[in-house]
């Protein structure tokens, strides 16, 4: 799966884009894994196993969302709020998060694009506190970005696949909001793949390979890697060497 091809994929059909927003969890840094882990935990105390197909309906959403599909997709609603739920993961996660690698491909693109000059940004379902435990390892790269938008900002009134987040990230690019056509959003859940469509830009998805590839089917571009991004189908500047 390292370049899924459709018609949409054709270099002639992309549109020449000027501006990049990056998703961050599962795409830049691989943190899901750590909402999976602590997820598998809490159900099996109901005798309740986590699968993807829940998973996919997650990803992505701010956190009392997810939640809220956690506790009413299982069943537990009855014995678990989606409140208590956040409250109980919460702990587990705290000692996660400061764990948290790069994805393969995340440092050698961010920095391509920003030496060539390309207006990049972040724009995660994450709220402040915990962007800052995830990033803290990360910061030197992370601040290569002209702006990140988290998932407590004012502007965002609901969570992916609402497009608020991209609009908003739009919205602070120097001499913006910037036109939906030039930007590229990279995605690796299906509901931030639907966010950048409902915003009118292009998204490519970087899918976790255990998501059923139904939900493939809504990005303009699915790559299993970040490495696998070729800049030049987009109209970007190219990698002066390949990947190693």
């Amino acid at each position: 799966m390292a370049n899924t091809c459709n018609p949409a994929d054709a270099p002639s059909t992309k549109p020449s884009i000027s501006h990049i927003i990056f998703d961050m969890d599962g795409l830049l840094l691989d943190t899901e894994k750590f909402y999976t882990e602590v997820q598998e935990i809490i159900l099996a105390r109901y005798n309740k196993t986590f699968d993807w197909s829940l998973k996919a309906k997650m990803m992505g959403k701010k956190a009392i969302e997810a939640a809220r599909v956690f506790v009413e997709e299982t069943g537990i609603d009855a014995l678990l709020s989606a409140e208590d739920f956040l409250v109980e993961r919460e702990d587990m996660l705290q000692t996660m998060f400061p764990t948290s690698e790069l994805m393969p491909g995340a440092s050698r693109l961010i920095q391509h694009l920003h030496a060539n000059g390309i207006p990049i940004c972040v724009a995660t379902g994450s709220h402040t506190r915990h962007f800052e435990l995830k990033t803290q390892r990360h910061g030197e790269l992370f601040s290569l970005m002209h702006h990140i938008v988290r998932g407590d900002d004012p502007e965002v009134k609901q969570g992916k696949p609402s497009p608020d987040i991209f609009l908003a990230a739009a919205k602070r690019f120097e001499g913006g909001p910037v036109d939906p056509k030039k930007i590229l959003v990279f995605e690796d859940a299906p509901s931030g793949v639907l966010a950048a469509k409902n915003a009118g830009m292009s998204a490519i998805m970087v899918p976790d390979p255990r998501l059923d590839s139904s939900y493939h089917e809504t990005a303009d571009q699915v790559l299993s890697s970040l490495m696998d991004f070729n800049p030049s189908e987009w109209g970007l500047p190219p990698f002066d060497k390949p990947p190693t």
